[in-house]
């Protein structure tokens, strides 16, 4: 079955660098777009990253840009985000998710958009 599982998170000093993980597994990875969202304490889900699968486009949220890099090793069955330069406001629970097959459409901030995703993993930007 699939399977979306991310590691990486947790607390930071705002300025500091988290890097986070999604293992994918159970399906053609390298076949998928896959995305980055978050969700902070009482607020909706927010669209972080797309990486296309190819050549592998990536696009990021105004919020993220410059400051956020997306990636994935499809050897690995692995897509990361690189997050620098965190700040109060990043803090969320970070989901990857798999976006369906041969989709034209990218930036989807509700997970019912989304065929999968995992668990979470919780980034806390705090002194």
């Amino acid at each position: 079955q699939v399977q979306l599982v991310e590691s990486g998170g947790g607390l930071v000093q705002p300025g500091g660098s988290l890097r986070l993980s999604c293992a994918a597994s159970g399906f053609p990875f390298s076949a998928y777009a896959m995305s980055w969202v978050r969700q902070a304490p009482g607020k909706g889900l927010e669209w972080v990253s797309d990486i296309h699968n190819g050549v592998g486009t990536t696009d990021y949220a105004d919020s993220v840009k410059g400051r956020f890099t997306i990636s994935r090793d499809n050897a690995k069955n692995t897509v990361y985000l690189q997050m620098n330069n965190l700040k109060p406001e990043d803090t969320a629970v970070y989901y990857c998710a798999r976006l369906p097959l041969g989709t034209a459409v990218f930036r989807r901030s509700a997970f019912s958009e989304y065929d999968y995703w995992g668990q979470g993993t919780q980034v806390t930007v705090s002194s």
